[in-house]
């Protein structure tokens, strides 16, 4: 077992029986359920479209190459450069550089998972350079010292309380600040940020291969500022973010507005295919689009999990998975957490480390119920289970176990050996610990299936 699974059951022990973690989660995802159902309204067949999304998405994937390459040939065409990153120290190698001959030392970031997966705050701070979240949610977990706690929404684990007091604290805001408040309080403080950035950092929701754009999409304006105002704009995104063509954005927008907020679509949606061209009077005289592999070429070498790169990151496997309501975001300890995170992390970050979570899931099936582009995720998390067990990634006691369970359950005869005093008795000695102090250990009937049939047959055999 990894210290990384140990302290990932030490976590989820602590953080599953706090009161007021799970109050503040549940009010949350309640929320946000309630949206959802109104999003997803607008849908005259909303299966359709979802099989739709995910035909285009699995086209995409299975044609990457092809994409990319367009992707890369278009966007350039466009005054754009590429830039191909094969680790997450080559991308931040290559941004800072970017940064470091412009002599840029304040650069503002609109919300992007993939600059948590590449530590792109702390690689930006031990260079001297001040990087600055613009996210309201990003920015209060920024202030706080912490990371996001959900892919789409960053402080979910905070109340409007909590984020009064760390304010009162950090800022010497009221204690009792309202959300309104809060959010005058940390525009007026960001706008000055905007104006002074030498450099704006955006994500990208979707790479437009026949335009050569990306497509961003936000609800708060920042992200149109992050690029709008400085000189230099640098996108960063996962190659598995490419679709094939500028017409699919209307089926892909709102499918992610519905499933990630409830919203029919998103406040702010731009395409973004270059630098300032001749004429036009604002946005960057630069921007570059790094192409982050970081283990993503490893997924797709997997022809079952590989369907986990079709992602959209709409968060809506995470508010619908029960073991992430109950464990929280930040015990996963990886950047992508809940259901989808728990099949691709082991890929990204490595088998050996994060094995377990492929086990942290009840493999109900709501994440693939909910997903909207169907991918089949709870299979996925069984297929990574079956990898690490032929990678030999299981204990001498595992081994044991399912080696006596074998030789017991293939044979009638061994199964009926003893009653159910007995087997209770065994199933303490080598159980209990496994099964957890919080949960009851199922017990064996008295009396086994072929002692009952017996007796219904009059001891006829």
């Amino acid at each position: 077992m990894s210290e990384l699974s140990i302290k990932f059951n030490q976590d989820a022990e602590k953080i599953a029986f706090n009161k007021e973690h799970r109050k503040t989660i549940n009010f949350n995802i309640g929320k946000y359920n309630t949206a959802v159902l109104k999003g997803k309204r607008q849908f005259f067949n909303i299966e359709l479209a979802k099989k739709r999304a995910a035909v285009y998405k699995h086209k995409a994937i299975e044609n990457l190459d092809k994409y990319l390459l367009e992707f890369e040939k278009n966007f350039e065409a466009n005054g754009g450069k590429v830039i191909w990153a094969k680790t997450a120290a080559d991308a931040i190698d290559e941004i800072v550089k970017i940064l470091t001959n412009h002599k840029v030392k304040l650069v503002v970031k609109s919300k992007s998972m993939i600059s948590e997966e590449v530590e792109m705050n702390e690689a930006f701070e031990k260079s001297g350079i001040e990087s600055v979240e613009t996210d309201l949610g990003e920015y209060i977990v920024q202030v706080a010292g912490e990371k996001p706690y959900h892919i789409v929404t960053p402080a979910m684990h905070k109340s409007k309380e909590d984020v009064a007091a760390l304010f009162h604290d950090k800022f010497g805001t009221p204690k009792n600040s309202t959300p309104k408040e809060i959010t005058e309080f940390v525009r007026k403080k960001l706008r000055k940020k905007f104006f002074n950035a030498g450099a704006g950092i955006t994500g990208a929701n979707f790479l437009i291969a026949d335009t050569g754009s990306i497509a961003l999409t936000e609800n708060e304006g920042n992200g149109l500022m992050s690029f709008s105002f400085p000189k230099i704009h640098i996108a960063v995104t996962g190659i598995e973010k490419v679709i094939p063509s500028f017409r699919d954005l209307d089926l892909f927008w709102p499918l992610l507005a519905s499933h990630g907020t409830g919203q029919h679509i998103t406040v702010y949606n731009t395409i973004i295919s270059g630098p300032r061209q001749t004429g036009e009077m604002d946005g960057p005289t630069e921007m570059y689009v790094v192409l982050l592999d970081n283990g993503r070429t490893e997924l797709l070498k997997h022809i079952h999990q590989r369907r986990a790169l079709s992602c959209i990151r709409c968060g809506a496997c995470l508010n619908a998975c029960p073991v992430y309501k109950n464990i929280g975001g930040y015990t996963y300890n990886t950047t992508y957490t809940g259901p989808i995170g728990s099949v691709i992390t082991p890929h990204i970050r490595g088998m050996k480390d994060f094995k377990h979570l492929s086990y942290a899931s009840s493999l109900c099936g709501k994440c693939s119920e909910v997903c909207p582009v169907k991918i089949n995720i709870h299979e996925l998390l069984l297929y990574n289970r079956y990898e690490s067990v032929q990678a030999g990634l299981t204990t001498r006691i595992e081994r044991i176990a399912q080696k006596g369970a074998k030789k017991v359950l293939s044979k009638r005869w061994m199964m009926d050996i003893g009653g159910g005093k007995i087997k209770n008795t065994a199933m303490k000695m080598t159980m209990k610990k496994v099964w957890g102090s919080r949960r009851t250990l199922p017990e064996f009937a008295p009396k086994t299936f072929k002692q009952l049939w017996d007796e219904r047959k009059g001891g006829k055999k």
